[in-house]
């Protein structure tokens, strides 16, 4: 293989291995030895242990995986052998020369091969513009796995780990048919069942509805802040417990039948399986809620604004009300104001000096 082509390779290698672990990258295991026969394990061994050098076993492979992976449309299978020398680590994470063990796995990325989009393009042959020639294109994969897992710096044949790139729809029928492993929900399906469980729990009315979601929502975000607070070393995911979710609805003023009927749903559904607090948070609702409060906060005082100028409109015109004209000069204008009649009709006289202004209804007048 040519370096261009092996660095192509390499990438998609790669991207079999991103994503976040939880949602993207779900470490699963195989079933005990008294639940399962143990083969899809052995078998999985066994293609380890052959470096992918027989070729019996690769056929079984590609024929596992066809026969359980629901794909309409082209895909390619790419299968990776590695051998990784796990170096020993200090204390401070310095890494040491001598190396602890040698990691050994195999690597699968499942691909769509899909039609290169229509455009045009420069033919060369012909000297022009024209449509450009669709043909088959690699895409980035959207499953694969590692086994064994990598657990600790060290070597886990008890567990492989998924990828699935599309986290609200893992495929979940190649998990339990190839491997035999019981499917685990990714962050995204755990953040939309759990966005369910409380939309349907508290009203018919989502706005409602999702005025309860959204209080959850920032409680449940605050716990999190003052977990990292208190102990800004632990790397372990923070999950949701039964006993805190009861005490984030009650902060959250969650009406009592509502909690209950949300606590229920919430135990039947993850039973065991606690979600990781983290993937429950809707980070863009959350901000979108709190310019919405802004928002809300503006119109109120706006509203109270006015009222209060109504209000002050009303008590003037009651001040004066058996007054006919009403006047605000400067104390100094005072004393320099008389009546006149001009034209048969009284008026008031007030001097004015080169440089003032009169303001007549909020407009500013220099002469009348």
């Amino acid at each position: 293989m040519d370096e261009e082509d092996m660095f192509k390779y390499m990438d998609i290698a790669k991207r079999t291995l991103s994503g976040k672990i939880g949602n993207n990258l779900l470490e699963l295991e195989f079933p005990l030895a008294e639940e399962s026969d143990m083969g899809k394990q052995q078998f999985l061994m066994g293609l380890k242990s052959s470096a992918l050098k027989n070729d019996d076993l690769l056929q079984r492979f590609y024929e596992l995986i066809i026969e359980n992976y629901e794909y309409a449309g082209n895909y390619l299978i790419l299968l990776y052998h590695d051998a990784y020398d796990v170096m020993t680590k200090t204390s401070d994470n310095n890494k040491l020369d001598e190396s602890e063990e040698v990691y050994e796995y195999i690597l699968c990325a499942i691909c769509p091969v899909i039609l290169s989009k229509p455009g045009l393009g420069y033919r060369e042959e012909e000297h022009r513009i024209g449509s450009r020639i669709r043909d088959w294109v690699v895409d980035v994969p959207n499953s694969g796995f590692v086994f064994p897992a990598f657990t600790d710096r060290s070597t886990d044949i008890h567990s492989i780990m998924f990828y699935t790139k599309d986290t609200k729809e893992p495929h979940n029928e190649l998990v339990e048919g190839a491997f035999g492993c019981n499917p685990r929900k990714t962050g995204t399906e755990q953040k939309n069942i759990f966005k369910d469980i409380v939309m349907n729990s508290v009203s018919d009315d989502e706005e409602e509805s999702t005025d309860v979601l959204m209080e959850i929502q920032e409680n449940l975000s605050y716990y999190l802040e003052e977990c990292t607070t208190e102990e800004p070393d632990n790397v372990e995911p923070i999950v949701l417990t039964n006993e805190k979710l009861v005490s984030i609805m009650e902060e959250a003023g969650v009406p009592e039948e509502a909690a209950a009927i949300i606590e229920d749903a919430y135990k039947e559904e993850f039973g065991d399986v606690l979600p990781v607090a983290e993937f429950l948070i809707d980070n863009k609702a959350i901000a979108d809620n709190a310019q919405k409060k802004r928002e809300r906060g503006l119109v109120k005082e706006v509203f109270e604004l006015k009222q209060q100028i109504e209000e002050m409109s009303l008590k003037v015109n009651e001040d004066n009300a058996e007054v006919d004209v009403v006047l605000k000069v400067k104390p100094e204008k005072v004393e320099l104001i008389k009546t006149q009649v001009i034209d048969g009709k009284k008026c008031i006289v007030i001097p004015m000096d080169e440089d003032e202004e009169i303001v007549i209804n909020g407009e500013a007048k220099s002469e009348i």
